[in-house]
């Protein structure tokens, strides 16, 4: 596993997604994983920390979070914007190697039964909180989160270090048809 690979407190966990970035949703049920790009991510408490994803009908990975109740969300670098936009265009239902094709890599954490993708920045694991309704009507899932990760390369002591970090590890952020900003120059209020 990796060396940079480091657990979050999950006081600190909702700032992971609050600077609104791409984020990868993985699921699994069985022997069937998927990984899929979401831009609409966003925190939604700090105690326990809760986040909320949009997550379409067509997606493959939506049948497999009702399916078990449960999902991660990875923060791709700027490193991985080829990867995240073929996540974000390529369905399982059409190409069923789609991972393999996209060239995701996964890896395992001992006591957690969801895939991880290689090369993330962080990793939020979740518990489906059910809400029906809005799922239905809105395609908005609500997760707990239960366990984060970050590497350290870019986030230590609870916060991102994207002004000290190597550029590739900046997130990125989906604006429109293919077209993604990197986070830019940090700036104090104070």
């Amino acid at each position: 596993m990796n060396e940079h690979f480091q657990p979050v407190d999950l006081s600190k966990a909702y700032r992971l997604v609050n600077h609104g970035p791409t984020v990868l949703i993985s699921a699994r049920h069985g022997d069937v994983h998927n990984v899929m790009t979401a831009a609409w991510c966003c925190g939604l408490d700090f105690e326990p920390p809760k986040l909320t994803v949009v997550i379409d009908k067509i997606a493959h990975t939506r049948s497999l979070i009702e399916s078990t109740g449960r999902f991660m969300v990875q923060i791709p670098t700027a490193d991985q914007l080829a990867l995240a936009q073929a996540l974000g265009t390529r369905s399982m239902h059409d190409i069923p190697d789609k991972l393999i094709s996209a060239g995701v890599k996964l890896f395992e954490v001992p006591g957690h039964n969801l895939p991880f993708v290689e090369g993330c920045s962080a990793w939020l694991e979740c518990r489906l909180v059910p809400e029906p309704h809005i799922q239905e009507a809105y395609d908005l899932f609500v997760g707990e989160v239960s366990a984060a990760w970050a590497d350290d390369r870019v986030f230590t002591d609870g916060r991102w270090h994207f002004e000290t970090a190597d550029p590739k590890w900046r997130t990125i952020h989906h604006v429109a048809g293919g077209h993604y900003y990197a986070i830019g120059e940090a700036m104090s209020a104070g």
